[in-house]
């Protein structure tokens, strides 16, 4: 049996052509007749040919080391501001220096602050995933990540509550379109059963940005009042700076879209449609971002993604079917729940924390925020490769979901500070697959009826309503419920119990709906 992906079997020149140095200039022709083999068997459609498997696995893995580290980087950084803003209201609340009493922000404005974040981020979900799917893709998510970056370091400047309650809106409105921007993205170059792994594998980023959040804070709060900067505002500038410039920097490490580069994907799966690309596209992808596949390589993979480039093009008519569909409703609660509790302990951990023990000093609390995205990070890393391997989403996000809720009653009802603090973690074990579950479920069952347009406005409609959580649990709940601290946010927990149980309920019909019509399709 022939193995395709052996590292000595071929070589990719600098221009991306299979090609071979003079001694192995016979084996590498060989080899490469056996690739087109495999190509040409592929283009027919037969694809589930052992050796063709192989070789889809290890042109997978390829795009995997071009494509999941900036896109790591991006959530990383656009994760990173709402991180920031959370722990940045309590740094060194010790010498009255933190955000809220530098400025005097009361639990009123606070809530506000963060509801219309999400207002912002909600109503302009939807049109600017819309707008990704008519333009290059890797320069706008570059064009988010900037945006983020100059509002975030404008935090420096705050003087009032007012400007805290505009530039969160702002903030919301410029962050939009982040996370169903990069599902979009990546169903662009990988297929629906393949993409829970590669969603949860970025997703990490979010996790990663919530502890380092608390990490780098706690650096910061030590040169608090040098050179006449708080240690928030310090952290802001950093973090903004850093944002921009690694934001540029994706104009040139992400691929754009498979048919930029080519009319491969649109026309035929002939390489020499490669050739048939105009003089200023080959100047620019040359410049920015070359593709990150060998001619060979797109044929085979664009056969793979065949079905996904059948229809590109949308009307209004194609969106309004795709509101229409009954099925979103489910996927949006489902995220509502899920999303809801991860960011109301982003936005309140810490505060959850020093609830349980009030002698936890502000460096200590931060610290202690990490290990909650240490284990959603590595429930993620277990779990998503599980549910792309078995293909049961609704079992996958159900048993999720019941560990979030055995973490939040352990965390209410526990005795003592440290099992409680336990119940955080917990919660955290079963926070991380859940949302890459539901995108990629939400994928799948909207990619073949309706393609490009259901795969845009399915993630952002579902990111967009289901970010209402968000709103739900800051505006209502922990932050806007100041009768619920001295119950140590007791009836708030209770009430993200409930919702977290709507999302389950929500997942088992919405799996016993899909099972159904599947079976009548057969």
């Amino acid at each position: 049996m022939m193995n395709y992906a052996r590292d000595n079997d071929y070589c990719e020149s600098a221009d991306g052509q299979i090609g071979s140095s003079d001694s192995n200039e016979v084996s590498e022709m060989g080899h490469k007749k056996e690739l087109e083999q495999v190509f040409s068997t592929a283009t027919a459609f037969d694809l589930e040919s052992e050796d063709t498997q192989k070789e889809l696995d290890r042109i997978y893995r390829k795009l995997d080391r071009r494509i999941i580290p900036p896109l790591w980087i991006l959530y990383f950084l656009t994760s990173f501001g709402s991180s920031a803003y959370g722990v940045a209201l309590t740094m060194n609340m010790d010498k009255g220096h933190s955000l809220s009493q530098t400025l005097n922000l009361s639990a009123h404005q606070l809530s506000v602050a963060s509801a219309l974040y999400y207002v912002g981020y909600i109503v302009f979900d939807v049109p600017i995933n819309l707008v990704m799917t008519k333009v290059a893709p890797h320069a706008w998510l570059s064009r988010i990540v900037i945006s983020v970056g100059v509002v975030y370091a404008c935090y420096a400047a705050l003087n009032n509550a007012g400007g805290v309650i505009a530039i969160r809106l702002i903030s919301g409105i410029c962050g939009a379109g982040t996370w169903p921007g990069l599902a979009y993205y990546v169903s662009l170059w990988y297929p629906a059963h393949r993409t829970a792994r590669r969603i949860g594998y970025y997703f990490t980023a979010a996790q990663v940005s919530a502890a380092t959040a608390g990490l780098f804070s706690a650096a910061f709060q030590t040169i608090d009042g040098n050179r006449g900067l708080k240690g928030f505002q310090w952290f802001f500038l950093v973090y903004g700076v850093f944002t921009v410039t690694l934001g540029v920097s994706l104009l040139w490490w992400l691929p754009g879209r498979p048919s930029e580069f080519n009319d491969l994907y649109d026309e035929s799966h002939k390489i020499d449609q490669l050739a048939k690309t105009s003089v200023l596209k080959s100047l620019l992808n040359g410049t920015f971002s070359k593709h990150p596949l060998s001619p060979l390589e797109q044929q085979l993979h664009a056969a793979d993604m065949s079905q996904r480039y059948l229809n590109v093009a949308w009307t209004l008519k194609d969106l309004l079917r795709v509101f229409m569909d009954i099925r979103i409703w489910p996927l949006v609660i489902m995220y509502f729940g899920v999303v809801g509790t991860g960011y109301g302990i982003v936005v309140a951990g810490t505060s959850i924390i020093k609830s349980t023990n009030e002698s936890l000093t502000p460096i200590q609390l931060s610290l202690l925020f990490c290990p909650i995205w240490v284990c959603d990070l590595l429930a993620i890393l277990a779990i998503t490769p599980l549910s792309d391997r078995y293909k049961n989403r609704p079992l996958f996000f159900c048993a999720s979901t019941v560990v979030i809720i055995v973490g939040m009653v352990v965390n209410t009802y526990a005795p003592g500070s440290w099992p409680r603090y336990v119940g955080l973690l917990i919660t955290g074990l079963g926070l991380g697959p859940t949302v890459p579950i539901c995108m990629t479920w939400a994928a799948e069952i909207f990619m073949p009826k309706y393609q490009d347009v259901g795969v845009a406005a399915t993630s952002a409609l579902v990111s967009g309503l289901g970010n209402l959580g968000s709103v739900v649990t800051t505006y209502a709940l922990y932050k806007g419920w100041s009768d619920d601290v001295d119950r140590g946010f007791k009836y708030s927990n209770m009430t993200v119990v409930g919702i977290l149980g709507a999302s389950i309920i929500a997942a088992l019909l919405l799996g016993y709906t899909e099972r159904r019509r599947l079976r009548g399709q057969q």
